[in-house]
């Protein structure tokens, strides 16, 4: 989790978009943070970890896309602050009555 943030820290803006949506989160994200590549060294180095072995977000992106789908996400259900299980983030419109994202 903490390698997602860092490498498309927005990615709860991500749900159910296509390629092109993502792409302009993540430039709306850059705007509205123009040193976003110096913040994510300097944070990855605090927690111990090397900023160059960090994915892309694109990378992250695609794993949490296909782990929201695979036999993972069937056994794992992230619940909301209400103990309601979560719509899925990828794919899928949330069932009605339940939040579409992640708490």
């Amino acid at each position: 989790m903490l390698r997602l943030c860092l490498a498309a820290p927005w990615w709860r803006d991500a749900p159910g978009g296509t390629a092109e949506q993502l792409r302009a989160v993540a430039e709306l994200y850059r705007e509205d943070h123009p040193d976003l590549d110096g913040l994510r060294r300097r944070a990855a180095v605090a927690v111990g970890l090397d900023p160059a072995s960090l994915p892309s977000g694109a990378t992250v992106l695609t794993r949490l896309a296909e782990r929201s789908r695979g036999p993972l996400a069937e056994v794992c259900r992230v619940l909301g602050h209400q103990g309601e299980p979560l719509g899925p983030l990828f794919g899928q419109a949330a069932r009605p009555g339940r939040s579409g994202g992640v708490a």
